[in-house]
């Protein structure tokens, strides 16, 4: 009996770029139907990934210092037990290290590392959901359509979703990453201009929007508050089941685009569409320097080009 293809695909985060991998993830999955796929993920996202129906393994990366010797033996450990390949959809300077200090010879390496055996072609200015299934397609994944690809794991789970139909706002972005953020007295003047034409507001994120959110509220009070009273199925149920979807440069836009929603995500200079412009069947972007110039009307008028009005 031939021994059982040993697949590795490392993917830390964050969850945007996680869910812009979807398509690549079932690529690997259509192609490798016999292997046995494991993802070397970070602890902030292996219970996503354990939901996903592509993986047979999910395994922790802390990431944490190579000076702490221990979690650094074990990572070791992880990309030397017998891969016969592995896809590095991360392509860090710390997936680089460990290619380079850790992976035997023998072991294919899918990835930008100087050491790859498989080097990626040049991805400038390309989509991370472009070239993730292009890495996916050299380590032979089969090219499938991403209608085709099926996220009712995700976007049906769990009973009827919150507030469906509601328009939702997201407000918040990366703190490390203000810069992105559209300010939250145009979500307040997009949120005020929606209830006037009889729609119901959303408002999600987590306890690290709360600022933002708040003063979002004050400015339009009738606005649901759901920003950290969310999980991310009940967060993915609701954007599925959203009107629209507005929102910053972050992960759960993107996810509102790949479950099919009508998504818009607010750019400012800091955002390459290019190379992230979300992905999704009724998906679009406004950008303008500075951030703060987009107008409510603007972004409206983007939705109902999106609507086909």
């Amino acid at each position: 009996m031939d021994q059982q293809r040993q697949v590795l695909v490392i993917k830390h985060g964050a969850l945007g770029d996680v869910v812009q991998g979807f398509d690549a993830y079932a690529s690997l999955r259509a192609g490798l139907a016999d292997a046995h796929i494991a993802v070397l993920t970070s602890p902030a996202f292996a219970g996503f990934m354990r939901m996903m129906p592509w993986f047979d393994e999910v395994l922790i990366d802390p990431r944490s210092s190579f000076l702490d010797v221990p979690a650094t033996w074990r990572v070791r450990s992880v990309l030397r037990r017998g891969w016969d390949a592995i896809i590095d959809l991360q392509c860090s300077g710390r997936t680089a290290s460990y290619q380079k200090y850790f992976v035997r010879p023998a072991v294919r390496w899918f990835g930008t590392a100087k050491g790859a055996s498989d080097p990626y072609p040049d991805f400038t200015a390309v989509n991370n959901h472009r070239r993730m299934l292009t890495a996916a397609k050299m380590a032979g994944g089969r090219i499938i359509k991403p209608a085709a690809v099926d996220l009712d794991w995700l976007a049906d789970g769990g009973g009827a979703a919150p507030m469906a139909g509601a328009v939702v706002l997201i407000p918040g972005c990366s703190l490390a990453k203000p810069q992105k953020r559209w300010p939250a007295d145009r979500y307040a003047e997009l949120a005020l201009a929606l209830q006037a034409s009889g729609q119901a507001v959303v408002i999600v994120g987590t306890q690290a929007d709360r600022p933002v959110a708040d003063a979002l509220m004050a400015a339009a009070p009738q606005c649901h508050d759901l920003v950290g009273k969310t999980d991310l199925t009940g967060l993915a149920r609701l954007l599925h089941s959203a009107d629209l979807v507005v929102g910053n440069d972050t992960g759960p836009l993107f996810l509102a685009a790949r479950l099919g929603a009508r998504t818009i995500m607010v750019m400012g200079p800091d955002t390459d569409p290019a190379m992230s412009a979300p992905t999704g069947s009724c998906c679009s972007w406004v950008k303008a320097d500075p951030i703060a110039s987009i107008t409510a009307g603007k972004v409206m008028q983007t939705a109902a080009k999106l609507a086909g009005d």
